[in-house]
């Protein structure tokens, strides 16, 4: 009988990021870091794998549990587009300008091939109307939002989505960079690819104040849209052996970052 373990904070996925997620720094930028040379020969990760592809997110009853299991299903699809073809420099390299990776089918979900697109602009974007998408999801590189150690799980999702939302704009290096006045900031690529997906919570600026702790807040107070500039976007992998500080050494399971549409 097939199930929606592969959603649930039981399921191997959940195994799968407590063992490998675990945070560490790459040139200056803190963040959480995959041990894509672990992961592969985890039985955890093959377990993961065939879950996501029984599964039956048609029987999931509300919205959240939906949207949980398909931000957990993109982020099991990017880990395997980056270690199908590990090592590697970004998870790009596994695309080309006609074919880009996010085009390309990943891994089966319910049964079906799945490309990273199709989770994220044909299911995730299209259905949900939910711009703290953005932060859930990961495409495996510097400048994303962080990779939770643990599967979204739709029981808690308001507390995750806001917790992942909050980390990325707390971050200076990748999230959000205030200006002295108050009223400019430089903020990721990812306001600017989708900032259509802002416009319900009235705009980004607006956003941000309201989803920004408040040591944050209270530096965007004049923030307007037409203040923003935006930081360069680091594509490279997001991977533990790349830590400057030696945490692929560590043991322990780790702690608690896509493509433009």
């Amino acid at each position: 009988m097939r199930s929606n373990r592969a959603s649930g904070a039981d399921g191997a996925y959940a195994r799968l990021l407590a063992a490998h997620v675990r945070p560490g720094t790459i040139a200056g930028t803190a963040l959480n870091l995959v041990d894509y040379a672990a992961v592969k020969s985890d039985p955890s990760y093959a377990q993961a794998l065939g879950e996501l592809a029984a599964a039956r997110p048609d029987t999931l009853r509300s919205e959240s549990d939906r949207f949980a299991f398909w931000a957990n299903a993109y982020n099991l699809l990017a880990i395997k587009a980056v270690v199908d073809r590990y090592p590697v420099a970004s998870i790009k390299d596994g695309g080309s300008l006609l074919r880009p990776i996010w085009k390309q089918p990943i891994a089966e979900v319910a049964g079906k091939p799945y490309a990273l697109d199709d989770v994220e602009n044909g299911v995730l974007r299209k259905e949900f109307h939910e711009p703290r998408v953005h932060f859930a999801i990961v495409c495996a590189s510097v400048s994303c939002p962080d990779l939770r150690a643990e599967p979204y799980d739709g029981s808690r999702l308001e507390a995750q989505l806001d917790d992942q939302a909050s980390r990325f704009l707390a971050n200076s290096r990748k999230g959000l960079l205030p200006g002295a006045d108050g009223k400019t900031a430089e903020v990721s690529s990812i306001f600017k690819w989708f900032r259509d997906d802002f416009a319900q919570a009235g705009g980004v600026a607006a956003f941000m104040r309201a989803h920004a702790d408040p040591a944050v807040r209270s530096k965007i107070i004049g923030l307007t849209d037409g203040g923003l500039s935006y930081l360069a976007y680091d594509w490279s992998l997001n991977d533990l052996a790349r830590d400057e500080h030696g945490a692929s050494a560590a043991s322990g399971p780790g702690a608690t970052p896509r493509s433009p549409g």
